[in-house]
C-alpha cells in the first residue's frame, strides 16, 4: 500500500517515498511517485526532497511482482519508468535526494536524477546491481549515470554492477556527501535551501542546458533500448536466475 506524500518545510517540499516494502518499484510505486512529484510541481514550493522510509531510500525493481507480467506489460513499465526518471531529472527547480538507507538498481537511479545526493552513513548498499542478476541498463539509466558520473567508474559502476558502502559511492560521485543518519534531511534541507536561493529563472535556464544533451540521448535510442533490455529480461539464463532469487526471498518469509 503505499503512502507517499508532499509535506511542507517552509519554502521546500519534502516527498517522502513509502511505496510498500524497501520501496521497490513496481506499477504502484511508479504512480505514486509521479503522483507526488506532480503535488510538487504544481505548489509554489522552491526546491523539493526526496527522501524514503527507515533504512530504505529504494531497493530497486520488485522482482516478485515484475516476474509473471507479460512482454507487452513490462514494455510499458518501462516506458513509465523512463517517463518519471526523466520527469525528476528534467525538473526546473532544484531536486535534492535525502539517500536514508539502501539505494539499489532503481533506487540509486532515482537518487541520480536529484541535482544533489546526501547519503546517510551506515550499513548500507548503494548503486546499479542489473547486471549481476541478468539484467541491462535502459537508456535513462546510462545517459544520466554518463552525465554526473565520471568515466573511469563506469565499468565497475554499470557493467560489472557492483555494490558499494555510502563512502565508496561517495568517491565514484554517485552521492555527493555522506553524514550520519540523523543528519541526512537536514542537511538535504539545507542544500535545497541554498539552490533554491538561485533567482528561479536563471537556475531553471542553466539546468535545462546541462540536462539537454542526456534527456536527447535517452530518449533517441529509448525503443531500441526497451527492446533490448526486455530480450535479457526473458533470457533464460536470466529467467532462471530470478526464479532462484524468488525462492530464497520466499524461504525467508
Amino acid at each position: 500500500m503505499s503512502a507517499m506524500r508532499m509535506e511542507r518545510t517552509d519554502e521546500i517540499a519534502v516527498l517522502r517515498l513509502d511505496g510498500g516494502k524497501a520501496n521497490a518499484m513496481d506499477d504502484a510505486f511508479l504512480d505514486g511517485l509521479e503522483r507526488v512529484f506532480a503535488e510538487f510541481t504544481a505548489s509554489d514550493a522552491r526546491a523539493a526532497v526526496v527522501t524514503g522510509y527507515s533504512t530504505y531510500f529504494s531497493a530497486g525493481l520488485n522482482l516478485a511482482a515484475l516476474a509473471p507480467m507479460s512482454r507487452g506489460a513490462l514494455r510499458a513499465f518501462l516506458m513509465k519508468f523512463h517517463r518519471v526518471m526523466l520527469r525528476i531529472f528534467a525538473c526546473p527547480r532544484p531536486v535534492v535526494a535525502a539517500v536514508n538507507g539502501h539505494a539499489i538498481a532503481g533506487g540509486c537511479v532515482l537518487a541520480m536524477q536529484a541535482d544533489h545526493r546526501v547519503a546517510a552513513d551506515g550499513p548500507f548498499r548503494v548503486g546499479l546491481n542489473e547486471t549481476q542478476i541478468g539484467l541491462g541498463l535502459p537508456s535513462v539509466v546510462v545517459e544520466t549515470m554518463r552525465l554526473r558520473m565520471p568515466a573511469r567508474w563506469w565499468n565497475e559502476v554499470m557493467l560489472e554492477g557492483r555494490l558499494f558502502t555510502p563512502a565508496e559511492a561517495q568517491e565514484r560521485q554517485i552521492v555527493d556527501e555522506v553524514v550520519a543518519p540523523d543528519r541526512v534531511l537536514g542537511v538535504a534541507l539545507d542544500t535545497a535551501r541554498r539552490l533554491a536561493r538561485v533567482p528561479s529563472a536563471a537556475f531553471a535556464h542553466v539546468k535545462a542546458g546541462l540536462r539537454a544533451p542526456a534527456i536527447e540521448s535517452a530518449s533517441a535510442y529509448a525503443t531500441d533500448s526497451h527492446e533490448a533490455w526486455l530480450d535479457a529480461w526473458f533470457a533464460r539464463e536470466t529467467r532462471r536466475m530470478h526464479a532462484e532469487i524468488l525462492a530464497k526471498l520466499a524461504a525467508k518469509r
